[in-house]
């Protein structure tokens, strides 16, 4: 079994790389793989709305040259999928509303390749706005007839600078407790 988490934050290493390492530490002392995938400084164009996805329908977008169709790749070959976004302006980050354009609509036109995995999303906040960043996120699961995955409380974690993530401790528990909730539903589907 694989999980494969996105983190759509600019920074690579910040409070949301940290949230989504708390769940990925939990699935590994579950003996799950897991991969981190970072979209900081790899540009993404949002969907152009072309449906050549539909037309083709190879599983890819036909946009190339950037990370969508390695970040498709990997969503296919995942049991589970996390999405990790800070919270800009009340919603997800531009790249990672890209990543859910494209490879959403790729799914559309495949519905094969998301359909009956276990999906969670991860938002990191400062203050307000968390909960239209986190519905953006699981959105894009329950549209890819995905399994959604809860925890003890929203998948949020407080923090402004880099690192403040890890003094909310309700925010860690919160990721741990995801890890292990998805940990478990994943056996029971493989089972």
């Amino acid at each position: 079994m694989k999980v494969v988490a996105f983190n759509g934050s600019a920074r690579a290493e910040g409070n949301t790389a940290i949230l989504l390492n708390v769940v990925l530490a939990e699935l590994r002392s579950e003996g799950i793989e897991t991969e981190l995938v970072s979209l900081a400084g790899k540009p993404i164009p949002g969907c152009r709305a072309c449906y050549q996805c539909f037309e083709k329908a190879d599983g890819h977008c036909v946009v190339k040259g950037d990370i969508v169709n390695d970040c498709i790749d990997k969503m296919r070959v995942a049991d589970g999928i996390l999405l990790g976004s800070p919270t800009y302006f009340s919603d997800v980050t531009a790249g990672m509303k890209a990543l859910i354009e494209r490879s959403g609509m790729t799914a559309r036109a495949n519905p094969e390749l998301l359909r009956r995995k276990v999906g969670a999303g991860v938002v990191a906040v400062r203050r307000a706005g968390a909960m239209h960043a986190f519905s953006s996120l699981n959105l894009f699961f329950l549209i890819g007839e995905m399994i959604v995955v809860g925890s003890s409380y929203w998948n949020i974690g407080i923090g402004r600078e880099p690192g403040a993530v890890e003094k909310d401790e309700e925010g860690i528990k919160t990721m741990k407790t995801l890890g292990k909730n998805m940990a478990w539903l994943l056996k029971r589907l493989q089972g």
